[in-house]
């Protein structure tokens, strides 16, 4: 923050539309902060910083002049608080040297931040701003002195404002607003500006709708030193009144299509002193650049990039044309030194630059697949070059017009492949990094933006990494500049997709430095804590940079945003990372960390209430990680969770097939509970489940299944399953689905509902009641049960199973537990409970039924499964073994289900030596 004299605070951070991969979104153009060196101290490099010989100085005993230039590194920021600390950097830090230039872009600049900095504006020569409210409050700077005035953002800038600031700035020298359209400036406050500002050299505008005759003729008559004038991307422009401003030397009319370029043409050659014209992006054609360097005495360069009527190689001698030829074979290696060979003149040069690096953004901006091959062969390069000009604005709009061209879909985080890998084969990747290291923020800021943007693609991610882009990035994300934090955030997110940069940027400090931006700018940032908590979710997914991110705080920032941000994006993103926090299960415990921390769970439930199904989605799938432990399972119900799923279940038949899933799973992982499983039930959360167990999609009819294999648990919902047709939808999973998993939670679920709780609990009624439920169950059963004993036969290979039945040997049962094993099934954790009911099945009349519940057995104990020593232990604990034996032994035990029996008494025999293993080492430890 800046501080006035009184140690108050000034400022506050602006917030900024924003836009997985970032999941990832890709960033258009943004401008960015920076710091202008004060023109009475001169600039010196990195190089004359570095001392030959490390040893302390006392400050006090540098001399003025060398503590005021130490000072012009400081950021405005910094400058400012000088104020707050002693007497003699107080009068230092008042000093007019470091306050000739302002860059009040990425700061809340209005009227009480202006009164403030007044006292410090006496010698203020230049200002560069953004937005309305900025440009309404810089004429309380008092800086009678100002010469140069830059803004963008300025579509809601209006005549008023402008003529204002005009009409307080009589030396204003230089005026500039765009690239972003001005369209609610009109002729009339360029007439006010002509009046008011006699010695103007510099007007660049763009996006007017109209710039009259009246207009330009006032500028000729009171601006006697206008040399440079652009009027870029106009809708109409006075060709003629043009061509009577004779002290014109620079003309841009860039981008304005409505040109008589036969009226422009006849005028213009007339201009004495015009040096330079740009015409990109118009209808100018051959004929009209011919006339004007033939009968022109002074132009010696057009420029003429993305020109349609002007494509084909045409030589003028001693002039340069600059246009996106057919033929590029013909351009020299280095264009720019080839160029200032020509002219000879630095000032030009200097011109062509910038009208270059702002065509080349706007054809960026343009996104058109038809200047493919021109920046794969040279638009690339040509940005590269600009990269490195002597002029900061120039550099800026370079470094974003690569982060723009390489952009195909910014929505999606779609990039250019070719383009990118175009960068970094030109070295583009270590010249944006060392513009990054620069002092002056709004460098920072456009290179880190650009980073970002490339890292999407996994070749140039990787590059970056080794060019030591990580320690970069994570050093600017610290900035105290809200958009220089903000685009390195962005590079963070984009890069810790790689599983190989994840431990490299928690390092790096990076986990560290997005918790604290997160803390630094929660309210009104939304871009910062969007990208932030979208770094932090894609860290969080690494098993040890999720315990990074809760050791730093991270648990506690990221329920922060959840609870209070408004934003979406920011919800989304803190919900992903939530989730991804809570997916490691038993190897950390963060899953029971987010669940303590006040109000996770229940913003989390009302964040599945969004409108935005992007938020509902993440909150969805984090409730569903949270659900796995017991104390979140219940609380989330306490806070309304059921409802609040099986509302968003109902809603979601629509929706996208990731929010379906997690719809689905966060209800399968609330059903763990008897009492949840009722209340779902009773809540009406079975007909939206059985309506997702019909997508064609595996990932949602799989997470269906389960649940409803869950609900079935109960007789009373497996009732309500079969009354909402759910027998159908679970028939048909099981005999179809290409998921196994899918497949065996549906044969389970009929199982449950048809192994006889369920008819005992139809028949609690009247007898005509009774009955029918008799009749309707009966034929359900049938269909149930024909389709469980298909399921279990489809793992029988004959040949396999009849030797087994002959031989129990161990190697033969391993042989058989290897055809039948389905490896998913190893995650599924049953209770004491679900393992009792299927050793109970293994009683039960039907023998399709025993046959099932052998095979479910037999998936849960499995030697390598994530929960087989658990259900080992509860089968052990229950004395389960003897009913498993008796089975293996029994008559009229199904041949399949005898051979399931030996195989899971196998098992238990494995954990159990398991166990007795552990004991010993234990002992001998």
């Amino acid at each position: 923050d800046l501080y006035d004299d009184d140690d108050d605070a000034l400022m506050f951070v602006t917030s900024r539309g924003s836009g997985q991969d970032m999941s990832r979104r890709v960033r258009q153009r943004v401008e960015e902060n920076k710091v202008v060196s004060p023109s009475c101290c001169s600039v010196i490099g990195y190089e004359d910083l570095a001392p030959k010989a490390q040893h302390y100085v006392d400050w006090t005993s540098l001399s003025y002049d060398t503590v005021l230039l130490l000072f012009t590194r400081l950021n405005y920021r910094d400058r400012a608080s000088l104020a707050s600390t002693c007497r003699t950097w107080r009068s230092l830090g008042a000093s007019s040297c470091l306050w000739t230039s302002l860059d009040l872009r990425p700061h809340k600049f209005d009227l009480s931040m202006a009164s403030s900095l007044s006292t410090r504006c006496a010698n203020l020569h230049k200002v560069r701003f953004r937005g309305l409210d900025s440009a309404d409050a810089i004429v309380n700077l008092r800086a009678r002195n100002l010469r140069e005035i830059s803004g963008d953002y300025c579509r809601k800038i209006t005549d008023a404002t402008l003529s204002m600031i005009a009409a307080r700035h009589e030396a204003l020298e230089s005026l500039q607003l765009g690239p972003d359209f001005c369209e609610r400036i009109t002729s009339d406050a360029v007439k006010v500006i002509a009046f008011c500002c006699p010695k103007l050299r510099k007007l660049r505008l763009s996006g007017m709708r109209d710039v009259n005759s009246e207009a330009i003729e006032s500028l000729s008559k009171h601006c006697p030193q206008l040399s440079d004038v652009g009027f870029l991307d106009c809708l109409n422009i006075n060709e003629e009144a043009l061509g009577k401003v004779a002290s014109l030397r620079y003309l841009s009319v860039a981008g304005t299509i409505s040109m008589n370029w036969r009226v422009a043409a006849e005028s213009w050659e007339k201009l004495p002193r015009l040096t330079a014209l740009d015409a990109s992006r118009t209808s100018v054609d051959h004929v009209s650049v011919s006339r004007l360097f033939k009968s022109s005495q002074s132009l010696r360069v057009v420029c003429a990039l993305n020109c349609p009527l002007l494509e084909h190689d045409v030589n003028f001698k001693g002039k340069l044309l600059i246009a996106k030829f057919d033929d590029n074979s013909k351009m020299p290696n280095d264009i720019f030194s080839h160029w200032r060979d020509l002219i000879s003149n630095d000032e030009t040069m200097r011109w062509i630059e910038w009208i270059i690096s702002h065509s080349l953004l706007r054809m960026a901006e343009s996104n058109s697949q038809a200047l493919n091959n021109f920046w794969l062969n040279h638009g690339a390069k040509l940005l590269l070059r600009l990269m490195q000009s002597s002029q900061e604005d120039v550099q800026e709009r370079a470094a974003t017009g690569l982060a723009t061209f390489i952009v195909v879909d910014d929505e999606n985080a779609s990039i250019d492949c070719g383009r990118a890998e175009a960068v970094m084969r030109d070295g583009g990747i270590r010249l944006l990094l060392t513009l990054a290291k620069s002092w002056r923020e709004g460098l920072q800021s456009e290179a880190a933006k650009a980073i970002a943007n490339l890292s999407v693609n996994a070749n140039v991610a990787k590059a970056v990494a080794e060019e030591g882009g990580i320690d970069v990035l994570a050093g600017l994300a610290k900035s105290m500049n809200r958009l220089v934090a903000e685009e390195a955030a962005g590079g963070l997110w984009n890069l810790s997709v790689g599983e190989e940069h994840k431990n490299e940027i928690a390092k790096a400090g990076g986990v560290n430095a997005l918790v604290k931006l997160i803390f630094r700018w929660p309210n009104g940032c939304d871009g910062v804590l969007e990208r932030a908590a979208g770094a932090l979710a894609n860290l969080a997914a690494d098993d040890k940079c999720s315990t990074e991110v809760a050791r730093a705080g991270g648990v506690h920032a990221l329920v922060m945003l959840a609870r209070n941000c408004k934003y979406e994006g920011a919800q989304e993103q803190a919900a992903r990372a939530l989730a991804n926090l809570a997916a490691h299960g038993d190897s950390n415990n963060n899953n029971a960390a987010v669940g303590q921390e006040a109000g996770a769970l229940e913003a989390l439930v009302q964040l599945t209430k969004s409108p935005h199904e992007g938020v509902q989605q993440e909150a969805a799938g984090a409730l569903w990680n949270l659900s796995f432990d017991d104390k979140n399972r219940e609380s989330i119900a306490a806070f309304g969770g059921v409802e609040a799923l099986v509302a968003l279940a109902k809603s979601c038949s629509d929706a996208s097939t990731g929010l379906q899933e997690r719809a689905a799973g966060a209800l399968w992982g609330l059903s763990v509970s008897e009492a949840n499983s009722i209340a779902i039930g009773q809540e009406g959360g079975i007909p939206p489940l059985i309506a997702l167990a019909g997508s064609e999609a595996e990932d949602v009819h799989e997470t269906a299944a389960g649940a409803l294999w869950n609900l079935a648990f109960n007789p009373g919902n497996a009732l309500r399953i079969v009354a909402e047709g759910g027998v159908t939808a679970l028939v048909h999973l099981c005999s179809s689905s290409v998921s196994k998993m899918a497949r065996f939670m549906a044969a389970l679920a009929l199982a449950y509902m048809f192994d006889g709780r369920m008819d005992e609990y139809a028949m609690i009624g009247t007898s005509s009641e009774s009955a029918s439920k008799s009749v309707s169950l009966a034929g359900a059963r049938i269909k149930a049960l024909k389709h469980i004993e298909s399921f279990v036969t489809t793992f029988m290979e004959p040949q396999v199973f009849a030797a087994a039945a002959l031989s129990s040997a161990p190697s033969m049962l391993a042989q058989v537990s290897e055809k039948v094993r389905i490896p998913e099934a190893g995650h599924l954790r049953c209770s004491g409970s679900e393992i009792g009911r299927f050793v109970t099945m293994l009683r039960n009349p039907s023998p399709i039924l025993k046959a099932c519940a052998a095979f479910a057995l037999v998936q849960f104990t499995i030697p390598g499964g994530r929960h087989a020593m658990h259900h080992a232990s509860l089968m052990q604990n229950a004395g389960e073994a003897r009913i498993l034996r008796s089975a293996a032994a029994a008559a009229n035990m199904p041949r399949e289900a005898k051979i399931f029996a030996k195989i899971v008494l196998r098992n238990l025999e494995h954990h159990h030596q398991a166990e007795c293993s552990k004991g010993k080492k234990s002992v001998i430890l």
